[in-house]
C-alpha cells in the first residue's frame, strides 16, 4: 500500500520563470495562478521537457561552432602576420587563440553526452560531463597564464625589437576584437542556458583578448623605442589572466560542489508555502546537473490526509516549483504528516543511518 506521507516525482518537468509566494491558504493567489495558467500556453509533458532540454543544448552547440569559426579565422589571420613579421609576442597570442578555439571540443562532447537519456548506470543522465569540461577549460586558462607569464619573463631577460609594427598592430586589434566578441557571445548564451562551463569558456576567450592588447601595447612601446615595453605589458596582462582564472575557477568549482544561488532556494521555499495544503517546508535541496536543475523537498501536510490528497498536494507543489525556479527540470517531493503531541517521530527508524553533523 502506498504511504500517504511520500510522493516520488514521476511527472513532466521543464522550466518556467514565474510564480512567487504568500501564505499557503489564501484562495486569491491560487485563483490568480489558475487564470495565468489558462491564459499562458505551456505544457509539462515529457515531450516538451525533452524539447526544452534539447533546445538548451542546441543553443550551446551553436555558440560553440560560431565562436570556433570566429576564433579560427582570427588565429589564421594572425598566423599570416606572424610569418611575415616574426613577432614572438604575436605568435604567443596566436597560440592562445588557437587553444581557445579548441576548447570548444570538450564542451561540444559534453553537450552531446548531455543529450543522452539516463540509464541504469548513469541514473541522473550525463549532464555532469559539462562540469568536467568546465574543469578542462579552467586548466586551459591556467596553462595560458603560465605560458603568457613565462614568455613575458623570457622576453624581459632578452628584449628584442618588434618588426613590421603596423601589421602587428592590425593583427593584435583583430585578435582582441575576435576574442571579445566571442567572450560576450559565450557568456551571454552560457548564462542564458545555465552552463557554467560555457561561461568559463567565454572568460577564457576574454583572457586571450587581453593577451592581444598586450601585443598591441607592447608593439607600440617598442615603436617608441622602449624595448622592455612588450615584456612589461605581457607580465601585467598575465596578472589580469590570473584574475579571470580565479573567477572562472570559482564558478566551475561551485557547480562541481553542487552550489546554487541562495536566492533560488528562497524563491523555491516561497512558492512551496503558497501551495494549498502545505503546512510547512522542511529540507529543500537544489543541485545542478550540467545546465539543468533538480530539486528534492520535504513538505509538511495534514496527517489525516488520504493518500490521494497527499499525492495531489505533492503534485501541486512540484508544479509550483516548475513555475518558480528557472531551468528546473525535475523534482522529488516527500510529504510528512504534521506532528501530533505525544506521537513519535516517524523517521526515528532512519536516525542511525544518518551521518553525524
Amino acid at each position: 500500500m502506498s504511504d500517504p506521507r511520500m510522493h516520488q516525482d514521476h511527472h513532466g518537468h521543464h522550466t518556467h520563470d514565474h510564480g512567487h509566494h504568500g501564505q499557503g491558504h489564501d484562495p486569491e493567489p491560487r485563483l490568480r495562478h489558475r487564470l495565468t495558467h489558462l491564459l499562458t500556453p505551456h505544457s509539462h509533458d515529457a515531450a516538451n521537457r525533452v524539447d526544452s532540454a534539447l533546445e538548451s543544448s542546441a543553443r550551446g552547440m551553436r555558440a560553440l561552432w560560431v565562436s570556433l569559426a570566429v576564433l579560427g579565422a582570427t588565429a589564421l589571420a594572425q598566423a599570416v602576420v606572424v610569418a611575415w613579421s616574426g613577432s614572438v609576442a604575436l605568435l604567443g597570442d596566436t597560440v592562445h587563440n588557437t587553444a581557445d578555439a579548441l576548447t570548444a571540443v570538450p564542451l561540444a562532447i559534453a553537450f552531446v553526452l548531455g543529450r543522452r537519456a539516463a540509464d541504469r548506470r548513469f541514473t541522473y543522465g550525463y549532464g555532469r560531463a559539462e562540469d568536467l569540461a568546465g574543469l578542462v577549460i579552467v586548466l586551459t586558462i591556467a596553462a595560458s597564464a603560465v605560458f603568457a607569464g613565462w614568455t613575458a619573463f623570457a622576453r624581459l631577460l632578452d628584449p628584442r625589437p618588434v618588426e613590421h609594427v603596423p601589421a602587428v598592430f592590425l593583427a593584435a586589434l583583430v585578435g582582441f576584437a575576435g576574442n571579445e566578441w566571442v567572450a560576450r557571445y559565450r557568456i551571454r548564451v552560457g548564462r542564458s542556458i545555465g552552463s557554467a562551463a560555457l561561461v568559463a569558456d567565454g572568460l577564457h576567450a576574454r583572457t586571450d583578448g587581453f593577451t592581444s592588447l598586450a601585443v598591441l601595447l607592447g608593439a607600440g612601446g617598442s615603436a617608441l623605442g622602449w624595448r622592455l615595453a612588450d615584456p612589461v605589458v605581457g607580465l601585467a596582462i598575465t596578472a589580469a589572466i590570473v584574475l579571470v582564472l580565479r573567477d572562472a575557477a570559482r564558478e566551475v568549482l561551485r557547480r562541481v560542489l553542487d552550489a546554487v544561488d541562495p536566492a533560488l532556494v528562497d524563491r523555491a521555499e516561497r512558492a512551496l508555502r503558497e501551495v494549498p495544503g502545505v503546512r510547512g517546508v522542511g529540507e529543500l535541496r537544489l543541485r545542478w546537473i550540467g545546465h539543468r536543475l533538480r530539486a528534492e523537498v520535504a513538505l509538511v501536510v495534514d496527517g489525516e490526509a488520504t493518500v490521494r490528497r497527499a499525492h495531489a498536494i505533492a503534485v501541486e507543489a512540484e508544479h509550483a516549483l516548475l513555475h518558480a525556479v528557472p531551468r528546473l527540470t525535475a523534482a522529488l517531493v516527500h510529504a510528512d504528516p504534521a506532528p501530533v503531541p505525544g506521537e513519535p517521530d516517524p523517521h526515528l527508524a532512519l536516525a542511525h543511518h544518518r551521518a553525524p553533523a
